[in-house]
């Protein structure tokens, strides 16, 4: 098996693969997500105890990183999908209240549209359920800021994901 399957595209797929960095270059290209996710964790433990919302941001960097060129990553899709989200989770939560309905209702109505609009970013259907499933007496406009804020550093991450990948191909 080739050392580097992760970055393969898929049997039949006509996309080319980003290409391996050597470990420096690796290692540059994870740092941006890995503080971004530590940071974040560090402001939802300051502002609420809803942790599942860091669990959705950790995937998203972590899926920026392997592939900032991929279409699951653009800008577009990350906004659509997140804010669009957060949005079904926190309206089936006031709905509902937090319980399985609640989740499973954001879950398939989140995945229904990321199809539907075809902004499919799978962590976002960890949002649908952060919101949906919230515990506690967290305020929804601190929630809902978070998450925004959330959105925007992914979008942030994103973009200098593909400066630093750009640069480092270079060399």
């Amino acid at each position: 098996m080739n050392r580097h399957s992760s970055l393969q595209p898929l049997q039949g797929a006509k996309r080319s693969l980003r290409r391996r960095l050597d470990w420096k270059g690796e290692l540059a290209l994870a740092f941006a997500p890995t503080v971004v996710v530590l940071t974040v964790l560090a402001l939802v433990e300051s502002l609420s105890h809803q942790r599942l919302l860091f669990a959705s941001l950790a995937s998203s960097a972590f899926l920026i990183y392997l592939d900032p060129q991929h279409g699951t990553n653009t800008v577009r899709t990350l906004i659509t999908s997140q804010t669009m989200a957060a949005l079904i989770g926190f309206t089936t939560y006031t709905l509902f209240g937090s319980g399985y309905f609640s989740g499973g209702s954001a879950m398939v109505i989140t995945i229904v549209l990321m199809i539907l609009l075809d902004a499919m970013h799978p962590p976002a259907v960890s949002t649908s359920l952060s919101f949906a499933l919230r515990t506690g007496s967290q305020n929804n406009l601190v929630l809902f800021s978070l998450a925004l804020s959330i959105i925007l550093l992914l979008v942030g991450l994103q973009r200098s994901a593909l400066w630093l990948l750009a640069r480092l191909s270079r060399k």
